[in-house]
């Protein structure tokens, strides 16, 4: 619990943080969190799966560390960011606070060469690999006293210009480049289907079933990252993992 008074919390960022007078504020936050997670539970009811099969992922890109302190206090783990300055500025931020040191902190952004080492530092999670360049200097990179750095590989499953990840048939190739990189460790897929198309989420189940039998050796293959704010409930469907959601959540972008 913070102590400090009034005065130092004006000052203190990290102290405004875990101030509870600020929770009023962020009533409706968290009954849009309850309301995205119970829609979770519902969609695993109907799917005849149990609800700690899916992982919700609170995509918090552009918003600011406190109203990812409030979520964490309800119990969201799992949280995702695309821009990485941004991302960072809140992870130091929340990681030097008592109660926010189990917060799981999922990079889903694209990746250039440039941003490698501080994502191989400050992440547990990479949804975006889709180069075999790019998983060298991130296994190079993730520091010796962290433990390997979980990976999924975005595939361009409808194989669109405008999306990155790799393509369907250039997967079998990259996995077997990924299994030589001992600080990273393959846990699964993740896409962003074409708005139009109707049955990309069960051609990436079939494509994740297909990699599990080839591979038995992947004894973490585990996740596959589909679903978001509009269709989670029909990915949870077809098999997904975890859903990345944002604006149900956090509403529009900032």
């Amino acid at each position: 619990m913070n102590t400090s008074s009034p005065e130092e919390n004006t000052t203190d960022a990290s102290a405004d943080i875990i101030n509870s007078e600020g929770e009023a504020k962020n009533i409706s936050l968290i009954e849009n969190w309850q309301q995205v997670s119970q829609q979770v539970e519902q969609a695993c009811m109907q799917a005849q799966r149990v609800p700690s099969s899916v992982t919700l992922l609170a995509v918090s890109k552009t918003k600011v560390a406190e109203m990812v302190a409030t979520l964490a206090r309800q119990g969201q783990r799992d949280f995702g960011e695309n821009y990485l300055q941004e991302a960072i500025e809140k992870i130091q931020l929340l990681r030097e606070q008592v109660g926010f040191e189990d917060i799981v902190w999922h990079y889903i952004g694209s990746i250039q060469r440039n941003k490698t080492r501080d994502i191989a530092e400050h992440f547990d999670w990479v949804q975006t690999l889709e180069r075999d360049i790019i998983a060298k200097r991130l296994h190079e990179q993730r520091p010796a006293n962290m433990p390997p750095l979980n990976v999924l590989i975005q595939v361009n499953i409808d194989q669109e210009d405008s999306k990155s990840g790799c393509l369907p048939e250039a997967l079998p190739e990259l996995i077997e480049s990924l299994k030589a990189y001992e600080r990273l460790q393959l846990r699964g897929l993740m896409i962003i289907p074409a708005k139009a198309n109707t049955n990309a989420f069960e051609r990436t189940k079939q494509l994740f079933d297909n990699v599990k039998r080839a591979h038995p050796d992947l004894s973490q293959w585990d996740t596959l990252s589909m679903g978001m704010s509009n269709d989670m409930s029909e990915a949870i469907a077809h098999g997904s993992t975890m859903v990345r959601v944002g604006t149900a959540i956090f509403g529009t972008r900032a």
